[in-house]
């Protein structure tokens, strides 16, 4: 089996500088189905965009570690969002990632990539915890930092949730995504190629999911106010493939936050989802 090479860990990619247009903030709210009319206008990027200046930085983090060979079984693990700042029309962001864990289990290994994106004063803009998961590949070893903590509270489900936000992923969702994320990976674009890596044919981008949960609170929680979002992290549990309906659900946690999982059919697919908001 390829081996994992750990040695990478801790070690950053070059930096990475992207210019923010309003265009492209528009462009990406309207490839996830983003109703809030401030993101489609391009005044103020909606929070899952900020994936977009840093996505050059992430895959060569992720490969500095696990083996090139595998990225065919590369799917997105986990995400975890720390929100300094929103990102404007304007703004020139440098971003860099580097890989600081690996975790393998039987069923995969996890590779932990940390991110930062910085503005042009050198201001902190976001930090990132991705975990790429490598499907059925155990690297046999695990080192380095877990990422953060984010469990939904069991708890909770002793009373109905507060909101419950229902959307629709449309069969040109993937085509849509793609350009306005700049994440070119076959598996949401090519049936064939992604049957062939073990996937039921094309799949949506983990980040188009969160990305459709993210308005579901900022709707119901936070007056459509993105400057309200302080931290936004899930796990995805279950792949979403183009042309299904997701049901998100969300409860308030009494401390500032929400907590919420997305469903498709009653089945989970994106879990332990967690968003903490400002008055």
């Amino acid at each position: 089996m390829p081996e994992f090479d750990t040695a990478g860990l801790g070690q950053w990619t070059d930096p990475d500088v992207f210019e923010v247009t309003a265009e492209r903030i528009g462009q990406y709210a309207a490839a996830t189905n983003d109703p809030i009319q401030r993101h489609l206008d391009g005044e103020v990027a909606p929070p899952v965009f900020g994936i977009v200046p840093v996505f050059n930085s992430l895959v060569p983090a992720a490969l500095s570690v696990a083996p090139p060979e595998l990225l065919a079984r590369l799917v997105h693990g986990e995400q975890d969002f720390r929100f300094h700042r929103p990102i404007r029309p304007g703004d020139r962001l440098t971003s860099r990632a580097k890989p600081v864990g690996v975790h393998g289990k039987p069923n995969g290994t996890a590779v932990l990539v940390y991110t930062e994106t910085v503005d042009a004063d050198g201001g902190l803009v976001n930090e990132q915890w991705m975990t790429a998961f490598f499907r059925k590949i155990d690297a046999g070893v695990t080192t380095g930092d877990l990422a953060p903590g984010h469990t939904f509270d069991e708890s909770l489900r002793a009373v109905d949730p507060a909101a419950e936000v229902k959307a629709h992923v449309d069969e040109d969702q993937t085509f849509r995504y793609s350009p306005a994320s700049g994440d070119p990976m076959p598996i949401h674009l090519d049936d064939e190629l992604a049957k062939m890596a073990g996937l039921p044919g094309i799949i949506a981008h983990g980040l188009c999911t969160m990305a459709f949960t993210s308005w579901a609170v900022l709707t119901e929680f936070a007056d459509s106010r993105v400057e309200r979002l302080g931290r936004l992290a899930v796990r995805f549990a279950k792949p979403v493939l183009p042309g299904q309906d997701l049901t998100t659900r969300i409860w308030p946690t009494g401390s500032g936050a929400v907590a919420y999982e997305t469903t498709v059919d009653g089945e989970l697919v994106v879990k332990d989802g967690l968003a903490e908001l400002t008055s």
